[in-house]
C-alpha cells in the first residue's frame, strides 16, 4: 500500500519518526509521499525522503499559508523540484472554511503552483475546501492553457465536483474520514469513484480512521482506510491495493523511476 499523503514531519510524528516509519512497513506499507505546506518544511521534508528509499517529498504551500509568502511563484517551485525525491508539486488550492489567508491571494498561489505543475510534469496536489466553484473554475481555465496532472486529496467535497474533477482528468484520493459514522454522503461518492483513478492517504497526524479515531494518525492506518474502501466498494482488498499503488506510480512517475532504480525493486 501507499500512502499517498501524510505529514512525517509535523508534530505528533516527527518527535518518534524512525518508529513511525517501522509501524507503516509492519502494517505493509511500502511508501509514502511526505507533504509540505509551507517553504520553510521544504529542507526538512526533502531531508526525510533523502533518509529512506520508499519515502517521497513534495514541495508547496498551503493556502492557509498564502498570505505569509506573498512571493512564491512558479519559478521557485520549480527549483526546487531538481531534486531526485521531490515528486509532486504542493499541497496547494482553496480553502474557503478556515480563510486563514486572503483569497485572492490563495487563488494567485493556486495558479503559481498549476504553471509549475504544467511546466515541470509533476502533479499537482490539490486541497479544496468549501471552494468548490473557485476551484473548479480555475482548474478549467488553467486545462485550457495546457493540460498537468493533479489529484484533489483528502477528498470531501460533493459527487458533482467528483465528477468534474475526474471529466478534467484528476485522480482522487479518500482518506480515513471515510470511515467516518457521518460521512455517508463521502461513502456514496467514494463507491462509485472509478478504480484506476483512485488513491488512498492518511493525511497523518491527522483524521485518525476507525478504529483509531482520537489517537494521532499515522501512515499505518491507511491499512484501515482500505479495507474499509475495499468492503464499501465491493472489491477483493487485494485489488484495491494493487490499484491503488498501481496509480500513484502512474501519476507520480518521477517516484516510480526513481523506486525502480533500486536495486531489485519492483514497483507498479
Amino acid at each position: 500500500m501507499i500512502d499517498s499523503h501524510c505529514h512525517l514531519n509535523y508534530k505528533g510524528l516527527v518527535e518518534e519518526q524512525d518508529r513511525v516509519i517501522d509501524r507503516a512497513h509492519a502494517a505493509g506499507i511500502t511508501g509514502m509521499l511526505n507533504i509540505s505546506t509551507r517553504e520553510s518544511e521544504w529542507a526538512d521534508i526533502i531531508a526525510t525522503a533523502e533518509r529512506h528509499p520508499d519515502i517521497w517529498a513534495s514541495v508547496g504551500i498551503h493556502p492557509h499559508e498564502a498570505d505569509e509568502h506573498p512571493d512564491i511563484d512558479a519559478q521557485r517551485l520549480i527549483a526546487a523540484t531538481v531534486h531526485p525525491k521531490v515528486v509532486g508539486i504542493g499541497e496547494t488550492g482553496l480553502d474557503y472554511f478556515y480563510d486563514h489567508s486572503d483569497r485572492d491571494r490563495q487563488k494567485k498561489s493556486f495558479r503559481s503552483h498549476i504553471s509549475a505543475a504544467r511546466e515541470t510534469g509533476l502533479p499537482l496536489i490539490i486541497h479544496t475546501r468549501d471552494a468548490e466553484e473557485d476551484t473548479l473554475s480555475i482548474l478549467r481555465e488553467e486545462m485550457g492553457k495546457g493540460a498537468f496532472p493533479a489529484l484533489i486529496h483528502c477528498f470531501t467535497a460533493s459527487g458533482a465536483f467528483a465528477d468534474a474533477a475526474l471529466d478534467l482528468g484528476l485522480y482522487i484520493s479518500i482518506s480515513g474520514i471515510v470511515t467516518f459514522r457521518n460521512a455517508t454522503e463521502l461513502q456514496e461518492t467514494a463507491a462509485r469513484l472509478p478504480l484506476e483513478r483512485l488513491l488512498i492517504e492518511t493525511d497523518s497526524p491527522f483524521l485518525a480512521p476507525v478504529p483509531h479515531r482520537g489517537k494521532t494518525c499515522e501512515p499505518a492506518y491507511v491499512a484501515d482506510t482500505a479495507r474499509f474502501l475495499a468492503k464499501l466498494r465491493d472489491e477483493p482488498i487485494e485489488m484495491l491495493i494493487a490499484a491503488t499503488q498501481d496509480n500513484f506510480f502512474t501519476l507520480f512517475g518521477k517516484a516510480k523511476k526513481v523506486a525502480a532504480g533500486r536495486s531489485g525493486s519492483h514497483v507498479g
